[in-house]
């Protein structure tokens, strides 16, 4: 049975990251934001809006609860889904956590070209994202050092990238399974 949580900032890669990973090990893949988006039929910008922050953290964190059952996963988390209540205790208490970790200018210049809605970052200007998120990213890094691997990406552009980050990821998870 295999349950990894792949967390950090938004921008730095768990999607993208954990579909080929999942992929590389035969595990399924779970993107928590499309899964509450599922469940609720609504986008997670139009459940920020209706409900705010921390009601849309209270979804987040039961369907993390339902999520943290399914056995052969590889789980996307939301950025902020480490940082409220129990849940980065939970995630490492039912599987894996890895922090996909990030320089600030990096995310910024990831979430730039995302055509994804960000609720936290809309309407900002590109002169105030980078000190915002460096800011923000202060803040949660806390929650997110507490993840049994760190990976440190910097540069994910080509396909390449991704096969080296998904290569390095497995080979962590190999030396601490070996421990």
């Amino acid at each position: 049975m295999e349950r990894i949580f792949l967390i950090g900032y938004m921008g730095s890669g768990k999607t993208t990251v954990g579909k080929r990973l999942a992929n590389s090990l035969s595990l399924e893949f779970i993107d928590l934001d499309a899964y509450i988006e599922n469940k609720y039929r609504k986008t997670i910008a139009t459940l920020f809006a209706e409900k705010g922050e921390m009601e849309f953290r209270k979804i987040e964190r039961q369907s993390l609860h339902e999520v943290a059952v399914f056995e052969n996963v590889v789980v996307s988390t939301g950025g902020g889904a480490p940082c409220y209540f129990d849940n980065m205790e939970l995630m490492n208490k039912t599987g894996t956590t890895i922090y996909i970790k990030a320089h600030p200018e990096e995310l910024a210049a990831r979430l730039l070209a995302s055509k994804t809605v960000r609720p936290l970052i809309a309407g900002k200007p590109k002169e105030e994202l980078i000190p915002f998120i460096a800011e923000h990213l202060a803040q949660r890094e806390c929650y997110y050092n507490d993840a049994q691997i760190v990976y440190h990406t910097d540069r994910m552009i080509t396909r390449k990238d991704i096969h080296l980050i998904v290569c390095g990821i497995e080979e962590l998870l190999r030396k601490r399974d070996e421990q």
